[in-house]
């Protein structure tokens, strides 16, 4: 049988953030797997410094290093709150939009008819190539509303 203390000590890896890295052909060491063991255990947004801060063997150049190279490979993705501070998420599905609670930082994903038809009406209408948009809707979320 396990305890919590066991469970809390084994590494949980995302196979998407593992196989990011091993695609891109960058080595697997030791703080590369501690910081995709903390990004794996996130269940929100999250801040570079806060995982420097969570992982003070794991030098600052290799947390911001291997953020860059997951965000490289689209597996997370770089949010902006309205104060201009960079946030990260994992990227839970390819192609997604953002909600942050202004007040608790909590990042959601969504997709949403309308927008999808907007973009492709866009794309169609617009000169060149789309090769990218973010959109972010910054809101109150539940608990924070209730909260209020």
């Amino acid at each position: 049988m396990t305890t919590n203390a066991e469970s809390a000590q084994r590494p949980i890896i995302r196979p998407d953030l593992l196989a990011a890295l091993e695609d891109g052909g960058h080595r697997i060491t030791k703080p590369r797997l501690s910081v995709i063991d903390r990004l794996s255990r996130k269940k929100g947004g999250f801040k570079a410094d806060d995982i420097c801060d969570e992982l003070p063997g794991v030098g600052r150049a290799t947390v911001f290093r291997t953020i860059k190279l997951l965000l490289d490979a689209d597996v997370i993705c770089k949010l902006t709150l309205p104060d201009g501070t960079p946030m990260y998420s994992a990227a839970l599905v390819h192609h997604h939009h953002h909600t942050i609670c202004v007040k608790c930082f909590r990042i959601g994903e969504f997709r949403h008819a309308t927008i999808e038809r907007l973009l492709r009406a866009l794309e169609r209408e617009l000169p060149g190539d789309i090769i990218g948009h973010r959109i972010e809707i910054f809101t109150l979320c539940g608990e924070c509303e209730e909260t209020r």
